[in-house]
Parts: structure tokens; C-alpha cells; sequence
């Protein structure tokens, strides 16, 4: 617990990181300098006070967020997450980061982001209910399938994405799926949703495996967070043959060499509530996970989780972001320096913001595809994203989130430019 307190703590700058992480490539592309500013900041920023009905009778005062970040290539796109510790900074991070995530797989969205200051595991489905309307009903000016797509994030589920969708068609007279992704099948959901993120994540580490020359079989995995994306990493890494080793969520972790079992693991976890406890493993901490002799280590939880002060120990050959920002820049600098290759979250977590492209384009179409075709567009998009990336790191000699933010900030610029300023 004294690691998630501490990734709380650093989430307070994280604004200024990824302002960093855009100003760090702007001299490799020759970004013009107005750009460039343009760049820096949030389009727009919408913060909303929430009375919510409370089950004992009286309401309840919250906080909640929308920012939108860039819009030049599309609607924005993005996440809202009900957390306590949720910051307007954090918020327009992941906006930004967002952006870039967007543009980087080539989808017509911008980049936005939403949150929620508030506790949904002491809250009941009623008032989370009401909170979710009340907050949808605030930012109901400023979202719409041509305007802002959100879709879920931490603590929020299909079941919150159908409120936000029935409130939001409630005040228009018509059913209007396409204002938000990663909602339940039944009303206009996407197969293959799920699992969108960590298959993603999958394709590109497998793209990393064959650049660095190394074998898919037998190669040891450890996920940092089992929530959705790194429950269903291990998963399909497993499937696909990789040996997952250690896993931790926010209660601890299970290691074992010889590799542990990810269903039974998956089934101990939705049983328990956590990993701890699985038998087909030896209890560590959440630090050793981070730290733990592998090939792949893939971050699936909180931002900031790689600082300066543990990167010199992680022992992975590839580290995955299927986290938004779990890597400071000092610590990015230190990882690359000692030869690790690091996947950045604009495109090992872009499976998700890739598959909610499909389902807001079959809700606008009312045609819905098969799944293995829209896993087999996701490779398509994720293998061609990982190659751009990968090439403009080489051509630069940089890593590969440089490479990566190359790619995806020359793209908005140039949407930019083009659209010129109004008025």
C-alpha cells in the first residue's frame, strides 16, 4: 500500500509531465514554436459541481471534470474515471495524452478526458446512478458523438457508460448510442471491447519481441495491476505463450518462476476481490512485481509507478505500458539508457481507444461487425503503428515514446496548420 500511496502523491505534477514529454520531441521534429504553444494547453476545460441524491435522503456536494484537449482531427475522445483522488491536472494530462494516443493509431478522434472526485466503492449502485446522471446532465453542452466521446476508465463500467447514454438521449428525444464507447452489447456495445486494451497490447509487445530478436514462447511476463487490462493481458499473453511469472493489484502480489495458471488466477481474483492468496503462487509486494526478473513487464495500474528511484532495478528487456504514464521522464531516460526498450501507453494501451473507434463507427452505421474482424483490424492498426513508431525512434535514435509522440504530434500539428485559426 506504501507504493499506491506514493503514485497518488506524484500524480500531482503530472500535468507537467506530460507538457514535458511534448516539449522533449518539439526540437526533434522542428515544431513550430506557435504550434507548439497551441499544443501546451487544454481547448477546453469544464469544471462541474454535482448535488447528488444520497440514500439516506439528503444530497451531496461533488466535483467533476471534462477537459478537451485538441480537437483539430475530430470529436474528442476519452475516458471518465470516478476515483477519490481525481485532479483537474491529472485530467487534462490524460487529455493530452489522449491526443497523442489518437493520432498516433491514425483514428479521427482529439483527445479528451473526464473524472469525478468521489469514492464508488462506498457509494451504492443508486447514488453511483445518480451521480452519473447528474454529472452527464452538466456536461451534456460540450459531449455528443460529433462533439466528445467518453467511455469507461478507472471505476466506471458499461453500466455507467448506458446511464451516461440513456440520460444524454433522455434529453433529446431519440436513442443515441454514438455519445459513448464501452457500453453493454445489448445497446449498441462492440464485440471485443473488453479485451480491446490488453490484445492491443499484446499485438505490440509481440511486434517488440521480433525487432529485439527475441523468442514469444516461454518468455516471462510480470503485470503490475490486475484490474481489466492486466486481467486480461495475462490472459492472452498466456495463450499466446508467454509465461506470466508475478502479478500484483493495490492488496499485493503472487509470484511464481515456473508460471502461474492466469484462469485460475482470473477466477481467485473475481472470487477474493484480489490476487493475494492464490495458491499456485508465493506472496510478494507490489515493489517486487515492478522489479521482478522478466523479459516483458507490462504497468497496468496508476501513473508514476517508474521513478528515478526504482528504474535502475527493473530487470525487464521491454516494459509495457498498458497503464496511462506509469513512467516519469527521468526514469524513461534511465531505461533507455540501460537498453530497455519501453512500449509508451499511446500505443500499448491504444487497443482501447482503437476498438471504441470501431463502435462509434457501427452505432453511427447501425452495422455490427464480427469480432474476429474487429480483432483483425486492431492488429492491422496497432502492428502499423508499432512499425511508425518504431521507425522514426531508429531514424532519430531515440526511444520509443519519442518516436511514438514524433509521429502523433507532427499529425495533429499538421491538422493544425491546416485549419488555420478562426477567426
Amino acid at each position: 500500500m506504501a507504493e499506491d500511496l506514493s503514485a497518488v502523491a506524484a500524480r500531482e505534477n503530472v500535468w507537467e509531465m506530460a507538457k514535458r514529454q511534448l516539449d522533449e520531441v518539439a526540437s526533434l521534429i522542428g515544431l513550430n514554436e506557435s504550434i507548439h504553444g497551441y499544443l501546451r494547453q487544454p481547448k477546453r476545460v469544464l469544471e462541474v459541481s454535482l448535488p447528488v441524491r444520497m440514500d439516506n435522503g439528503g444530497f451531496k456536494m461533488f466535483t467533476g471534470y471534462r477537459v478537451q484537449h485538441n480537437l483539430a482531427r475530430g470529436p474528442g475522445k476519452g475516458g471518465i474515471r470516478f476515483h477519490p483522488d481525481v485532479t483537474l491536472d491529472e485530467v487534462k494530462a490524460l487529455a493530452m495524452w489522449m491526443t497523442w494516443k489518437c493520432a498516433l493509431v491514425n483514428i479521427p478522434f482529439g483527445g479528451a478526458k473526464g473524472g469525478v472526485i468521489c469514492d464508488p466503492k462506498h457509494m451504492s449502485m443508486q447514488e453511483l446512478e445518480n451521480l452519473t446522471r447528474r454529472f452527464t446532465t452538466e456536461i451534456s453542452l460540450i459531449i455528443g458523438p460529433e462533439k466528445d466521446i467518453p467511455a469507461p476508465d478507472v471505476y466506471t463500467t458499461p453500466q455507467i457508460m448506458a446511464w451516461i447514454m440513456d440520460t444524454f438521449s433522455m434529453q433529446h428525444g431519440y436513442s443515441i448510442p454514438g455519445v459513448v464507447t464501452g457500453k453493454p452489447i445489448s445497446i449498441g456495445g462492440s464485440l471485443g471491447r473488453d479485451k480491446a486494451t490488453a490484445r492491443g497490447c499484446l499485438y505490440v509487445v509481440d511486434e517488440a519481441m521480433q525487432a529485439l530478436g527475441l523468442p514469444i514462447e516461454g518468455a516471462t511476463v510480470a503485470i503490475q495491476g490486475f484490474g481489466n487490462a492486466g486481467m486480461y493481458a495475462a490472459q492472452l499473453m498466456s495463450a499466446r505463450g508467454y509465461k506470466i511469472v508475478a502479478v500484483s493489484d493495490s492488496s499485493g502480489g503472487v509470484a511464481n518462476d515456473s508460471g502461474l495458471d492466469a484462469r485460475g488466477l482470473t477466477a481467485h481474483k473475481l472470487e477474493t476481490g484480489s490476487v493475494v492468496g492464490f495458491k499456485g503462487g508465493e506472496r510478494i509486494d507490489n515493489r517486487a512485481v515492478l522489479e521482478y526478473e522478466c523479459d516483458v513487464l507490462v504497468p497496468a495500474a496508476l501513473e508514476k509507478v517508474i521513478a528515478r528511484e526504482n528504474a535502475p532495478r527493473i530487470k525487464a528487456k521491454i516494459v509495457a505500458e498498458a497503464a496511462n504514464g506509469p513512467t516519469v521522464p527521468e526514469a524513461d531516460a534511465i531505461l533507455f539508457d540501460r537498453g530497455i526498450m519501453v512500449l509508451p501507453d499511446i500505443l500499448a494501451n491504444a487497443g482501447g481507444v482503437t476498438v471504441s473507434y470501431f463502435e462509434w463507427v457501427q452505432d453511427l452505421q447501425a452495422n455490427f461487425w464480427e469480432e474476429e474482424e474487429i480483432n483483425e483490424r486492431l492488429k492491422r492498426v496497432m502492428t502499423r503503428a508499432f512499425r511508425e513508431a518504431y521507425d522514426q525512434a531508429q531514424r532519430h535514435g531515440v526511444s520509443m515514446r519519442k518516436g511514438a509522440y514524433c509521429v502523433a504530434v507532427d499529425r495533429v500539428a499538421e491538422a493544425t496548420k491546416l485549419r488555420g485559426l478562426y477567426p
